[in-house]
């Protein structure tokens, strides 16, 4: 039996994320989330006190801690999202923590462009939602300076056997949430690219960090 992925339009997206702002903590839970993967993923950014990063589908900042220790007050953490109810949760730990040196925008990542060269850019969990992601990152990849680092974590079917009995239900859960298309394989995308990366796997192959660095 074959099984089919149809992406949503933009508007319908950026509607059920507002409804997902006050959850994400439930569903990382719920989805077996790794306990560190976000502070490991952050670390594969190689950030240095005064950089700056742009992470792409911010959500409502749960990476943000680590964001903020790893670029220090003299950095810049740029931040982009679809969702107003996202962003509003982000906003608020911002200003509840006194990091002045985010700035986040509403918005489509794709035309999302950075004021100054980056130094790194970030998906965390969102890759995997954007149905034009091979535009957002190529758009992303043209905004690293030289020597630059890229760092997509994310979910996917575990390999083998297992991965084809669960995608099924995938496909039935992230329709009614997240809308991750488990289809979407970056390390096929930045192959495309004929960009060099390294991966690591977690939880039995069911979630990955990929890294490149720009020449």
């Amino acid at each position: 039996m074959a099984y089919e992925w149809v992406d949503c339009d933009q508007a319908f997206i950026t509607h059920r994320y507002d409804r997902l702002a006050g959850l994400i903590t439930f569903f990382e839970w719920v989805l077996f989330l790794p306990r560190g993967l976000r502070r490991e993923a952050v670390d594969r950014l190689s950030l240095r006190h005064g950089e700056r990063v742009l992470e792409i589908g911010c959500g409502t900042g749960r990476n943000f801690p680590y964001l903020q220790t790893a670029v220090g007050r003299t950095g810049k953490v740029y931040g982009v999202d679809l969702s107003s109810g996202m962003l509003r949760k982000a906003r608020r730990l911002c200003e509840k923590h006194g990091w002045g040196n985010f700035d986040l925008s509403q918005g489509d990542a794709a035309d999302f462009v950075a004021p100054e060269p980056l130094d790194a850019v970030f998906f965390s969990l969102s890759y995997n939602t954007m149905p034009h992601h091979l535009t957002v990152l190529r758009r992303a990849w043209n905004q690293l300076r030289p020597g630059g680092r890229l760092v997509i974590m994310d979910a996917k079917l575990p390999p083998g056997r297992g991965g084809r009995l669960v995608l099924p239900f995938s496909l039935w859960l992230m329709k009614r949430t997240f809308l991750g298309n488990p289809y979407i394989q970056p390390w096929v995308d930045l192959n495309k690219f004929g960009l060099q990366f390294e991966q690591t796997e977690f939880l039995f192959g069911s979630y990955y960090v990929c890294r490149a660095v720009k020449p």
